[in-house]
């Protein structure tokens, strides 16, 4: 509301008019983050808010495109159309961010030189999301699984060809397996390293500090453990009764995953200190629901059953036998790792519930919820990796640490979906079947699946084209070889390339069925 009149004046813009500066926007926007695509692709310098955080040097085209704000408020609304492409591809697929953008440009200015003013624009545009979808399943057909060997060419191309980059990223990923989960973070050294474990990580730690019994390292590990879970409170000694007296008298050891009150922690740490009892106590993780349902996975893990006040269960009733396994956990003040005791899980019980897991990810709307999903996955499956990114300022390592979680998630989109011939020959491919029609939306799409490939050939300054090549074969633009793709190393994610086609096609709709415009009205006050 202003101060003069109560409303907000807006300006409108119809047709040609409004058209034409949304084109504009986008070219604006399309030329800033399309020279970094490719491995011959440039870096952008982007000035910090305010002039106080200095610049960004990076080949992400996210970062390029979220710092982009243009002045006209037609062309500025064409920027975060298109930046809702670039977002919604790295949410998705983690990668393909600059693809998604040079689609959608392709898309846009073949589809204004070709539509114009039809009237049949709507059954035009109709026809454009029926043939993506033709497209989408072609890719699918057409991917293959990734092996060891191609693990280390996507995660080497992903991080724009840095071979060492690669081969960590490879070989954490080999470390944790296909539904491992790899997290990123900041080192505090120059070096960049990772680490893996093959088992649970619990984020909570023992519940005193008397269980430790590893005070160099301030840890508490136990080996050949037995483990409770439950998410009962436990505020009476007696009501686990049943299961410590088998614990002490056989002299064995015991990890308590529930809600204990400070009564029992001090009574259980007491008798750690008196009478060398092996145990150790951690609360469980998370709230709520996620609290019951990462609780259920650690006990299907280690073989325990899962007692749980939501079900009503009982924990008098519990017994020696209701107890998991595990080969050693390892606790210390903030996380917990259980390595898992493979004699005492039931394979195809974990199978059947990471199957739902998935089933459950492809459903899930948020980020963060297929987030969620993906850590349970892991854990559920035994492989959890951190890559700590280092550098010798923060300029270099911020810069890394975008190519590091960009390859890192591109890596996670191959191993789910497979991948493809790289250097956007599969788009390539795919529209030498379309543009045979001569139809309107075969022209326009046909137009943008060629578009990643010619932009490769660009920044590499190379004048070629795969006509009459063998299916899969493209050029290597470093090397200037011709060859298979995939047996060279070039290879994109198919999940990657599926997901920059499907939010470029997205938008490109909505832009091209645009015909009123309404921005909020500006004044602008030269500058002498």
């Amino acid at each position: 509301m202003n101060e003069s009149g109560g409303y907000s004046p807006k300006d409108l813009h119809f047709g040609k008019d409004g058209q034409s500066k949304l084109i504009s926007g986008i070219t604006k926007l399309s030329n800033a983050v399309k020279s970094t695509l490719g491995p011959m692709g440039n870096t952008v310098l982007i000035e910090s808010p305010n002039h106080t955080h200095g610049i960004t040097v990076t080949k992400d085209g996210v970062t390029v495109a979220k710092s982009i704000q243009l002045l006209d408020p037609v062309e500025n609304l064409a920027v975060q159309m298109m930046k809702e492409a670039a977002d919604r591809t790295a949410s998705e697929a983690g990668d393909g961010t600059t693809t998604a953008i040079v689609l959608t440009e392709a898309l846009v200015k073949k589809g204004v030189e070709l539509i114009g003013t039809k009237d049949n624009k709507t059954e035009v545009l109709r026809e454009l999301v029926t043939l993506t979808e033709g497209v989408i399943e072609k890719l699918k057909e057409r991917s293959e699984p990734v092996t060891d060997k191609k693990l280390l060419d996507v995660a080497t191309i992903s991080s724009n060809n840095d071979p060492e980059i690669g081969r960590i990223i490879s070989d954490t990923y080999k470390a944790v397996g296909k539904n491992g989960i790899v997290t990123v973070e900041k080192s505090q050294t120059s070096d960049t390293t990772y680490e893996t474990t093959q088992g649970i990580k619990i984020d909570r730690g023992y519940s005193s500090h008397l269980f430790v019994n590893n005070h160099k390292k301030d840890e508490c590990i136990l080996e050949d453990v037995h483990v409770l879970v439950s998410d009962s409170d436990i505020n009476n000694i007696l009501s686990i009764e049943n299961v410590l007296k088998p614990i002490i008298a056989e002299n064995k050891k015991l990890l308590i995953v529930a809600p204990c009150s400070q009564n029992v922690i001090n009574t259980l740490a007491a008798n750690v200190m008196k009478n060398n009892l092996k145990l150790c106590t951690i609360i469980p993780p998370n709230f709520g629901y996620k609290r019951h349902e990462l609780m259920h996975d650690i006990a299907l893990s280690v073989g325990a059953t899962y007692f749980s006040e939501s079900t009503g269960d009982d924990l008098s009733l519990m017994s020696f036998k209701d107890l998991g396994r595990a080969s050693k956990i390892i606790v210390d003040r903030d996380h917990t790792i259980i390595l898992k005791d493979d004699q005492t899980v039931d394979k195809a019980d974990i199978d059947k519930r990471v199957d739902e897991l998935w089933e459950a990810h492809k459903l899930a709307a948020k980020k963060i919820d297929k987030e969620f999903i993906t850590s349970r996955i892991a854990s559920l499956t035994g492989g959890v990796g951190v890559i700590r990114v280092g550098g010798n300022t923060d300029l270099e390592q911020k810069e890394l640490y975008d190519r590091v979680d960009d390859a890192v998630c591109a890596v996670r989109s191959a191993l789910v979906e497979g991948i493809l011939p790289g250097g956007g020959l599969a788009l390539w491919e795919a529209s030498e079947d379309i543009v045979k029609s001569k139809s309107i939306a075969h022209a326009i799409l046909g137009a943008a699946l060629e578009a990643p490939l010619n932009q490769i050939l660009t920044n590499a300054g190379v004048d070629w084209a795969p006509y009459g090549a063998d299916v899969g074969h493209g050029l290597d633009v470093k090397t200037g070889k011709i060859g298979d793709m995939i047996k060279m190393g070039i290879i994109d994610p198919n999940k990657v390339t599926k997901t920059a086609l499907q939010n470029a096609v997205s938008v490109a709709v909505t832009i091209l069925s645009t015909n009123a415009i309404v921005t909020m009205a500006r004044t602008y006050e030269s500058k002498n």
